[in-house]
């Protein structure tokens, strides 16, 4: 394991430019973080998950896939050089290890591999999350992660890649920091996951009401917040733009919380009501995927929490479905 003082990390940091697009948590001018290039803000890794989804690097919220004008038909090029990405905490990265397998299943993905082909994904963990609380380290999912010891950043590497990109750095860790490490890896698991589980199996053995499901699409108001911050919602829609000269095919992000999401072109809706739609919300990634995948697809990043302006995210729809028919 690494050593890097902030300095050396800003160093560090100048030296993957040269190699890679470099993205990273930036601050924005309403105090907010992002993940952007550091020439768009000031660098800020403290201060745990930022509140978009971090997934966008690779899933942007609009994507062309490709212009034809005049009889010239172009395809979006990869870019020039391979992303590099740091400020994905380690339920970030359970997201990003789940929607690789996602979109990698059956008929691959281009417009995604695009940019996930060849990119450098690091995490950051340690005592850097909100008030200085511990991120516990991620031990894998990614290609090396920073930990914040609270002096300085521990790196370590995982794979090939990593491996090379850290084995230049110059200083190791103490034997009083790699104990911190190691600690800190074995802190205690997140008690959510349980709850998550129990939701799951209420869910897949049919003991929730329609109901209660009624009750929750009432207080829903499709701002679809949810869905814009949730690292591991894939769903799309495709869209052409015409002009005079041109026509553009694009995809962009599409909400299951909204009334057209499902509606087909004879007029049937089979999620016509907020109750069915919030229901398919929760029922996908608690009951269906674990069918489909083998594991729940809530990573418990706890962004469609923080951004429900009426209390139903994910966590707390779960919590409401234990205590009422666990």
């Amino acid at each position: 394991m690494k050593q890097l003082t902030p300095h050396e990390l800003e160093q560090f940091l100048s030296h993957l430019a040269v190699r890679y697009e470099l993205r990273l948590p930036i601050l924005l001018a309403d105090g907010t973080r992002t993940i952007g290039s550091p020439d768009d803000g000031s660098v800020v890794l403290h201060g745990g998950a930022v509140p978009g989804k971090p997934t966008a690097a690779f899933f942007p919220q609009q994507d062309t896939i490709f212009t034809a004008s005049q009889g010239t038909f172009s395809q979006t090029l990869p870019p020039v050089k391979p992303l590099c990405i740091l400020g994905f905490t380690p339920a970030d990265l359970h997201c990003l290890r789940f929607i690789d397998r996602f979109f990698g299943d059956g008929m691959r993905d281009d417009l995604y591999f695009r940019l996930r082909q060849g990119a450098v994904v690091a995490g950051i963990t340690g005592y850097c999350g909100v008030r200085g609380a511990l991120l516990p380290p991620a031990g894998g999912n990614c290609d090396f992660e920073l930990f914040w010891s609270g002096e300085n950043w521990l790196v370590r590497a995982y794979g090939a890649t990593g491996a090379e990109l850290v084995a230049e750095l110059p200083n190791q860790a103490t034997p009083k920091e790699e104990e911190l490490f190691t600690q800190a890896l074995a802190t205690a698991p997140d008690s959510g996951a349980i709850l998550l589980q129990t939701a799951s199996q209420l869910l897949r053995t049919n003991r929730v009401p329609d109901s209660f499901w009624e009750e929750i699409g009432e207080r829903c108001i499709a701002c679809t917040g949810c869905n814009v911050t949730c690292p591991t919602c894939t769903c799309f829609g495709v869209l052409d733009w015409r002009s005079a000269t041109k026509v553009e095919r694009s995809r962009t992000w599409d909400s299951c919380q909204l009334d057209g999401f499902m509606r087909e072109a004879s007029g049937h809706n089979p999620l016509g009501s907020a109750a069915l739609r919030s229901r398919r919300r929760i029922h996908h990634k608690l009951a269906a995927d674990p069918l489909k995948w083998g594991e729940i697809s809530c990573f418990r990043c706890g962004r469609c929490d923080a951004t429900c302006p009426t209390g139903i995210g994910i966590m707390a729809v779960a919590q409401e479905l234990v205590a009422r028919f666990g």
